[in-house]
């Protein structure tokens, strides 16, 4: 529930977003704003690190060496998207721009399931539909779907850049998810404010420039420090369905701002998306199921996956901790997502009565 909650979190603050940002985005500009919007995030999370030093979260393993790299491409990518959907926005109406934007969800869920080793029952497969469905459905207007091929197709490969994203940083999510999100914002805001500067953009009026560090702070930062929690403890196929209700939260704080009254769309999506959260948080999926040996590093407890030794004259170190450790071959059942340790086939079960089941830690 933990890790729902993060994906459900993460999608109220960053739909709460579109909304506000409409509020200042004609004195600012889109380039301009996101700029802001980033640098705030990144701002508001290297707040939270410093206030979080004292606690668990302050205990999180260090990003090191190829995570580097890593992040870096993974920042290049969420510009990438940011780009061309800002093109793509330019050559289709805003209508088609906001139902093909709803194309980052499967996209996310594919590369998820079908090339990193994720896994979605069918009663989750339809769950997640649903939500998307839902999603596509918010604001819908007969007659007004407008797009040529080339800005649809900018706004698809802008959704792709962000499916891979989302995939590449739920491998990097056992690491510090603060460290993560920080570094991925702070480089997407300074690339499109040096972008923007570039191209003859102005600054806008310092309170305009405070609003948008504000709401960069809340519904960037906290929003992204959420859904990295999210892709660690879900998966990324599970956490993309989950933020997928984004949309639904902005339309709905857009009527109480704008005076806007839900169509009959609107209704038929919120009922959708209802429909596919509450049964993705009562999928019950357990079965027998194996755990190789892996080494790793990252934030746990000595719970049945971590049953690891220490070196001995090691001072005692407070729970969570995070170090490197050696999780021995497993074999158990219990309910579990597509998290870090489980990334497993379910084409074939393990034999019952395998005389390496359960035996030493994992």
């Amino acid at each position: 529930m933990l890790g729902a909650g993060c994906g459900i979190g993460a999608a109220v603050l960053f739909g709460a977003s579109a909304p506000f940002a409409k509020l200042i985005l004609d004195r600012v500009g889109p380039l301009m704003l996101s700029a802001l919007l980033y640098l705030g995030a990144a701002a508001g999370l290297s707040i939270l690190t410093i206030l979080s030093r004292r606690t668990a979260a302050g205990r999180e393993a260090r990003l090191r060496g190829v995570d580097f790299a890593t992040l870096t491409f993974i920042t290049l990518l969420g510009v990438a998207g940011t780009f061309l959907m800002l093109y793509g926005l330019t050559r289709i109406s805003a209508l088609a721009g906001s139902l093909m934007l709803n194309l980052e969800t499967p996209f996310t869920m594919l590369i998820a399931v079908a090339l990193l080793g994720e896994y979605l029952g069918l009663r989750e497969i339809i769950a997640a539909l649903a939500i998307i469905a839902g999603a596509a459905m918010i604001g819908w207007a007969p007659g007004g779907f407008q797009a040529d091929p080339i800005g649809a197709g900018a706004i698809a490969a802008a959704c792709l850049c962000w499916a891979a994203d989302n995939n590449l940083t739920q491998r990097l999510s056992v690491r510090d998810p603060a460290a993560i999100s920080r570094l991925k914002s702070l480089g997407a805001g300074a690339v499109t404010l040096v972008i923007a500067m570039f191209l003859g953009v102005p600054l806008p009026a310092p309170a305009l420039i405070a609003a948008a560090l504000i709401l960069g702070a809340v519904s960037y930062g906290l929003s992204l420090y959420l859904a990295t929690w999210g892709l660690r403890l879900l998966g990324a196929a599970r956490e993309a369905a989950y933020f997928s209700s984004a949309p639904f939260i902005g339309a709905t704080i857009s009527v109480a701002l704008f005076r806007t009254m839900p169509t009959t769309a609107d209704w038929c999506a919120a009922a959708l998306m209802a429909i596919g959260v509450v049964t993705l948080l009562g999928e019950d999926h357990s079965h027998r199921h194996v755990h190789e040996e892996l080494i790793h590093d990252h934030l746990h407890y000595h719970d049945v996956h971590h049953q690891h030794p220490h070196a001995a004259g090691d001072q005692p170190v407070p729970e969570p901790h995070a170090h490197p450790h050696r999780h021995l071959r497993l074999v158990h059942a219990h309910r579990h997502v597509s998290d870090v340790h489980h990334r497993h086939s379910h084409a074939d079960k393990p034999p019952a009565g395998d005389d390496r089941s359960d035996r030493g830690a994992s």
